[in-house]
Protein backbone atom coordinates (compact mmCIF):
# COMPACT_ATOMS: atom_id res chain seq x y z
CA UNK A 1 0.00 0.00 0.00
CA UNK A 2 1.19 3.57 -0.60
CA UNK A 3 2.16 5.68 2.39
CA UNK A 4 -0.85 7.85 3.24
CA UNK A 5 -2.73 9.34 6.16
CA UNK A 6 -6.01 7.41 6.49
CA UNK A 7 -7.56 10.45 8.19
CA UNK A 8 -7.30 12.29 4.87
CA UNK A 9 -9.54 9.80 3.04
CA UNK A 10 -13.15 11.09 2.95
CA UNK A 11 -15.82 9.32 4.97
CA UNK A 12 -18.00 7.25 2.65
CA UNK A 13 -20.65 6.56 5.28
CA UNK A 14 -21.47 6.09 8.96
CA UNK A 15 -23.66 3.24 10.20
CA UNK A 16 -25.75 5.23 12.67
CA UNK A 17 -28.87 3.43 11.40
CA UNK A 18 -27.72 0.16 12.98
CA UNK A 19 -28.56 -0.64 16.63
CA UNK A 20 -25.95 -0.43 19.34
CA UNK A 21 -25.25 -3.46 21.50
CA UNK A 22 -27.35 -3.05 24.69
CA UNK A 23 -25.41 -2.21 27.83
CA UNK A 24 -26.84 -5.21 29.68
CA UNK A 25 -25.22 -7.45 27.05
CA UNK A 26 -21.79 -6.02 27.91
CA UNK A 27 -21.58 -7.18 31.52
CA UNK A 28 -19.05 -9.90 32.41
CA UNK A 29 -21.82 -12.45 32.99
CA UNK A 30 -23.51 -11.62 29.68
CA UNK A 31 -20.21 -11.83 27.79
CA UNK A 32 -19.42 -15.22 29.34
CA UNK A 33 -22.89 -16.48 28.44
CA UNK A 34 -22.64 -15.27 24.84
CA UNK A 35 -19.32 -16.99 24.22
CA UNK A 36 -20.68 -20.18 25.78
CA UNK A 37 -23.50 -20.31 23.22
CA UNK A 38 -23.42 -21.52 19.62
CA UNK A 39 -24.57 -18.59 17.51
CA UNK A 40 -25.67 -18.52 13.88
CA UNK A 41 -23.89 -15.43 12.60
CA UNK A 42 -21.43 -14.32 9.93
CA UNK A 43 -18.47 -11.93 10.29
CA UNK A 44 -18.71 -8.88 8.06
CA UNK A 45 -15.02 -8.28 7.32
CA UNK A 46 -12.80 -11.31 6.77
CA UNK A 47 -10.35 -10.61 3.94
CA UNK A 48 -8.46 -7.50 2.86
CA UNK A 49 -7.12 -7.11 -0.66
CA UNK A 50 -3.56 -8.40 -0.67
CA UNK A 51 -0.69 -6.00 -1.30
CA UNK A 52 2.18 -8.48 -0.81
CA UNK A 53 3.40 -11.68 -2.40
CA UNK A 54 4.89 -13.16 0.76
CA UNK A 55 3.60 -16.45 2.21
CA UNK A 56 0.73 -16.11 4.71
CA UNK A 57 1.58 -16.26 8.43
CA UNK A 58 -0.70 -17.20 11.31
CA UNK A 59 -1.05 -14.71 14.14
CA UNK A 60 -3.33 -13.95 17.08
CA UNK A 61 -4.33 -10.84 18.98
CA UNK A 62 -5.87 -10.39 22.38
CA UNK A 63 -9.07 -8.32 22.55
CA UNK A 64 -8.75 -7.40 26.26
CA UNK A 65 -11.95 -6.17 27.90
CA UNK A 66 -10.94 -4.47 31.15
CA UNK A 67 -13.56 -4.99 33.84
CA UNK A 68 -14.01 -1.42 34.98
CA UNK A 69 -17.36 -0.01 36.10
CA UNK A 70 -17.72 1.01 32.45
CA UNK A 71 -15.88 -1.83 30.64
CA UNK A 72 -13.10 -0.78 28.28
CA UNK A 73 -10.98 -2.34 25.55
CA UNK A 74 -7.21 -2.14 25.99
CA UNK A 75 -5.35 -1.04 22.85
CA UNK A 76 -1.80 -0.08 21.96
CA UNK A 77 -0.13 2.42 19.67
CA UNK A 78 2.74 0.74 17.86
CA UNK A 79 6.11 2.47 17.72
CA UNK A 80 6.98 4.36 14.54
CA UNK A 81 10.07 2.31 13.60
CA UNK A 82 8.40 -1.12 13.32
CA UNK A 83 8.37 -2.71 9.86
CA UNK A 84 4.74 -3.84 10.07
CA UNK A 85 1.89 -1.37 10.77
CA UNK A 86 4.14 1.17 12.50
CA UNK A 87 2.42 3.93 14.44
CA UNK A 88 -1.01 2.31 14.17
CA UNK A 89 -3.51 1.45 16.87
CA UNK A 90 -3.53 -2.30 17.46
CA UNK A 91 -4.49 -5.05 19.86
CA UNK A 92 -1.64 -6.74 21.71
CA UNK A 93 -0.63 -9.67 19.54
CA UNK A 94 1.61 -11.03 16.85
CA UNK A 95 2.88 -13.98 14.86
CA UNK A 96 2.29 -17.50 16.16
CA UNK A 97 5.30 -19.52 17.36
CA UNK A 98 5.58 -23.28 16.81
CA UNK A 99 5.63 -23.72 20.61
CA UNK A 100 2.23 -22.04 21.04
CA UNK A 101 -0.49 -24.59 21.82
CA UNK A 102 -3.23 -22.55 20.12
CA UNK A 103 -4.31 -19.02 19.22
CA UNK A 104 -5.10 -18.18 22.84
CA UNK A 105 -1.56 -19.16 23.83
CA UNK A 106 -0.15 -16.90 21.11
CA UNK A 107 -2.34 -13.98 22.18
CA UNK A 108 -1.45 -14.36 25.86
CA UNK A 109 2.28 -14.70 25.13
CA UNK A 110 2.28 -11.66 22.87
CA UNK A 111 0.28 -9.60 25.40
CA UNK A 112 2.89 -10.44 28.02
CA UNK A 113 5.78 -9.58 25.68
CA UNK A 114 4.24 -6.33 24.40
CA UNK A 115 2.52 -4.78 27.41
CA UNK A 116 3.50 -6.98 30.38
CA UNK A 117 -0.04 -8.32 30.89
CA UNK A 118 0.23 -11.42 33.11
CA UNK A 119 -1.98 -14.37 32.20
CA UNK A 120 -3.23 -14.65 35.80
CA UNK A 121 -5.23 -11.45 35.27
CA UNK A 122 -6.85 -12.75 32.06
CA UNK A 123 -9.95 -14.90 31.52
CA UNK A 124 -10.18 -16.08 27.91
CA UNK A 125 -13.78 -16.20 26.67
CA UNK A 126 -13.26 -17.49 23.14
CA UNK A 127 -12.18 -16.55 19.64
CA UNK A 128 -13.76 -14.72 16.72
CA UNK A 129 -13.35 -15.88 13.09
CA UNK A 130 -9.98 -15.25 11.48
CA UNK A 131 -9.25 -11.97 9.74
CA UNK A 132 -6.79 -11.96 6.81
CA UNK A 133 -4.85 -8.73 6.35
CA UNK A 134 -3.50 -7.30 3.12
CA UNK A 135 -0.02 -7.97 4.54
CA UNK A 136 -0.82 -11.73 4.58
CA UNK A 137 -1.40 -12.28 8.29
CA UNK A 138 -4.17 -14.73 9.19
CA UNK A 139 -5.22 -13.29 12.55
CA UNK A 140 -7.33 -14.99 15.20
CA UNK A 141 -8.88 -12.45 17.62
CA UNK A 142 -9.02 -13.93 21.14
CA UNK A 143 -11.54 -12.13 23.37
CA UNK A 144 -10.81 -12.03 27.10
CA UNK A 145 -11.80 -10.35 30.33
CA UNK A 146 -9.00 -8.57 32.19
CA UNK A 147 -8.95 -7.66 35.87
CA UNK A 148 -8.54 -3.88 36.31
CA UNK A 149 -5.85 -4.22 39.00
CA UNK A 150 -3.33 -5.64 36.55
CA UNK A 151 -0.04 -3.75 36.27
CA UNK A 152 1.19 -3.20 32.71
CA UNK A 153 4.82 -2.84 31.64
CA UNK A 154 4.80 -1.89 27.95
CA UNK A 155 7.81 -2.90 25.85
CA UNK A 156 9.18 0.46 24.63
CA UNK A 157 10.63 -1.10 21.47
CA UNK A 158 7.18 -2.20 20.24
CA UNK A 159 4.65 -0.03 22.10
CA UNK A 160 4.57 3.76 22.08
CA UNK A 161 1.43 4.04 24.21
CA UNK A 162 -1.27 1.96 25.91
CA UNK A 163 -4.81 3.28 26.32
CA UNK A 164 -8.40 2.17 26.85
CA UNK A 165 -11.58 2.88 24.89
CA UNK A 166 -15.06 2.25 26.37
CA UNK A 167 -16.53 -1.00 25.09
CA UNK A 168 -19.94 0.61 24.56
CA UNK A 169 -18.33 3.21 22.25
CA UNK A 170 -16.83 0.49 20.06
CA UNK A 171 -20.04 -1.56 19.99
CA UNK A 172 -22.12 1.39 18.76
CA UNK A 173 -22.08 1.53 14.92
CA UNK A 174 -22.83 5.26 15.05
CA UNK A 175 -19.05 5.47 15.62
CA UNK A 176 -18.17 3.17 12.70
CA UNK A 177 -17.00 5.16 9.69
CA UNK A 178 -16.60 3.62 6.23
CA UNK A 179 -13.74 4.76 3.99
CA UNK A 180 -12.81 3.88 0.39
CA UNK A 181 -9.64 4.44 -1.62
CA UNK A 182 -8.82 3.68 -5.27
CA UNK A 183 -5.31 2.25 -5.63
CA UNK A 184 -3.77 0.40 -8.58
CA UNK A 185 -7.14 -0.03 -10.26
CA UNK A 186 -8.84 -1.58 -7.23
CA UNK A 187 -11.08 -0.12 -4.55
CA UNK A 188 -9.95 -0.68 -1.00
CA UNK A 189 -12.47 -0.24 1.80
CA UNK A 190 -12.06 -0.14 5.57
CA UNK A 191 -13.69 0.94 8.81
CA UNK A 192 -12.44 3.63 11.18
CA UNK A 193 -13.55 4.35 14.75
CA UNK A 194 -11.89 7.60 15.88
CA UNK A 195 -12.08 8.11 19.64
CA UNK A 196 -11.49 11.41 21.45
CA UNK A 197 -9.28 10.58 24.44
CA UNK A 198 -8.81 13.91 26.19
CA UNK A 199 -6.78 16.07 23.81
CA UNK A 200 -5.75 13.03 21.73
CA UNK A 201 -7.57 11.38 18.86
CA UNK A 202 -7.12 7.63 18.96
CA UNK A 203 -7.53 6.70 15.31
CA UNK A 204 -8.64 3.08 15.19
CA UNK A 205 -8.83 1.83 11.61
CA UNK A 206 -7.92 -0.98 9.24
CA UNK A 207 -7.57 -4.50 10.62
CA UNK A 208 -8.18 -3.46 14.24
CA UNK A 209 -11.42 -1.68 13.32
CA UNK A 210 -12.41 -4.60 11.07
CA UNK A 211 -12.05 -7.09 13.91
CA UNK A 212 -14.01 -4.79 16.22
CA UNK A 213 -16.74 -4.58 13.58
CA UNK A 214 -16.90 -8.39 13.55
CA UNK A 215 -17.08 -8.35 17.35
CA UNK A 216 -20.04 -5.98 17.03
CA UNK A 217 -21.72 -8.40 14.59
CA UNK A 218 -21.10 -11.26 17.01
CA UNK A 219 -22.56 -9.32 19.93
CA UNK A 220 -25.67 -8.14 18.06
CA UNK A 221 -26.51 -11.56 16.56
CA UNK A 222 -29.82 -13.01 17.82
Amino acid sequence: MPSFDPRSVPIAGVDAHLPAVPLDAQTPAALRERFARTLDWMPEVVLERSFTDRAPSHAAVLVPIVLRERPTVLLTERTAHLSQHSGQVAFPGGRSDPEDADAAATALREAWEEVGLEARFVEVLGALPTYVTGSAFIITPVVALVQPDCVLRPNPYEVADVFEVPLDFLLDPAHHQRHRLQWEGAEREWFAMPYADGDKERYIWGATAGMLRNFYRFMIAP
